[in-house]
């Protein structure tokens, strides 16, 4: 199982006893909608909720940042999911927030993760079945996480690598959020970008239907963004999220994959002694 499973896939794997579902859909601050209630409307049958602010350090002010191993050990296990659990991903906006669960999976040592091709607005354009409510607690299970602390960045690696260059930073937010000509979604942040990052927005990676575009396209796009082999990379976004769609092309590109910087945009804008870039 690759990191992209199509509908087809997924609905021939339904029911299997070694394979969860969980719709892990997070709405931006200025998205009027919330996605545990919208699951509550309709999901993919056998689906459970994966919420990426529980599963995330409840003791940082900064939104859905990484938990301890413990941590995560504790809530996945009691999700269900032992270290031979095939688990699907996927959202309700096509491929926006997915990828972030299948990255904290592999942080933490399950490579046995996929995201749903699409999501769920190409799951029901396909007419495919789905119910309402919320399901039925599954029974606990162990979860023994391997940390793979070279997958991440904090904001004290970021504060170091503007001055040393030594890592490139691909950032998946809009373009105008890049350049500062659109307003950051949060409350407080300043706009524009680190110094010496490079553009990638997610959706350049994407088809219309939130399908990913084939591998030599995705290639492609990094290519003309800088990324050469002769730098490791580091994926950025908002909040940590659509950065991981960005982790994911680099996967499906064959190309090295590199770590991600949790806080983002969400840590970096709001500080006041790190160092902002506008324009392209």
């Amino acid at each position: 199982m690759g990191p992209l499973v199509t509908t087809e896939w997924l609905a021939a794997a339904l029911g299997q006893p070694d394979v969860a579902v969980f719709d892990a859909t997070m709405y931006l601050p200025n998205e009027p909608k919330n996605g545990r209630v919208e699951f509550a409307i309709a999901h993919i049958p056998g689906a459970r909720y994966f919420d990426i602010d529980v599963v995330a350090d409840q003791d940082s002010s900064l939104p859905h940042m990484v938990p301890t191993p413990g941590r995560f050990a504790k809530l996945i296990g009691a999700m269900g999911i032992s270290n031979t659990t095939r688990v699907i991903f996927y959202d309700q906006k096509g491929l926006a927030s997915a990828a972030r669960g299948w990255w904290l999976m592999g942080l933490f040592g399950h490579d046995n993760a996929a995201v749903l091709d699409g999501g769920l607005p190409k799951w029901m354009r396909e007419n495919r079945a789905v119910e309402a409510g919320e399901p039925a607690a599954p029974a606990a299970t162990v979860f023994a996480p391997d940390y793979r602390a070279t997958r991440l960045r904090g904001v004290g690696d970021m504060i170091s690598n503007v001055t040393t260059q030594s890592e490139l930073v691909l950032d998946a937010r809009a373009g105008g959020r890049f350049t500062g000509a659109t307003p950051e979604p949060r409350a407080g942040m300043r706009s524009g970008h680190m110094p010496g990052s490079a553009s990638v927005p997610y959706t350049d990676l994407l088809h219309a239907d939130g399908t990913f575009r084939p591998a030599a396209e995705v290639k492609a796009r990094f290519t003309a963004a800088g990324v050469d082999g002769a730098r490791p990379l580091v994926t950025s976004c908002g909040s940590g999220v659509t950065a991981c769609i960005l982790t994911m092309g680099l996967r499906l590109a064959g190309l090295p994959e590199g770590a991600v910087y949790d806080g983002s945009w969400t840590e970096w804008g709001g500080r006041a002694d790190t160092a902002v870039e506008t324009g392209a």
